[in-house]
């Protein structure tokens, strides 16, 4: 772990590795052997797991704005998991999805639905470009 970083109340596996100025918030878990560059942040109910990559200002959502707005009761954000040998390219961004294994999301990427098949997928909305 490289300093300053923000964590809250998360849970890190072995051999991971947090870059400086990266905020996890409470209850999030990461995997064994992951990597997690600066400035990302990873908010309440994600979980990585192992071997993961998280790139430079890569940001996970949690909350949908349903109600028109941030919801103000916690019971409104939805989970986000991730499976093993993910990579997440610099400034993409997560919404509450399933990512299964083996998957590299491109650079700049918004992910608004689970991926079930592992590939390499970009773009906004993030779609499949080629099949691992």
């Amino acid at each position: 772990m490289v300093q300053p970083v923000n964590l809250y109340g998360c849970t890190i596996g072995d051999g991971s590795f947090v870059g400086p100025f990266v905020e996890i918030q409470k209850g999030v878990t990461i995997g064994k052997r992951c990597r997690i560059q600066s400035h990302a942040f990873i908010c309440e109910l994600v979980t990585l797991g192992d071997q993961c990559f998280v790139s430079h200002g890569a940001m996970f959502v949690n909350d949908l704005f349903g109600t028109g707005g941030p919801a103000e009761n916690p019971e409104l954000w939805r989970p986000t998991k991730l499976g093993n040998r993910v990579s997440v390219g610099t400034n993409a961004t997560i919404l509450p999805v399933t990512i299964c294994d083996q998957v590299v999301i491109g650079a700049g990427a918004v992910v608004t639905k689970d991926i079930v098949e592992p590939g390499i997928y970009a773009g906004n909305p993030a779609r499949l470009l080629r099949r691992l």
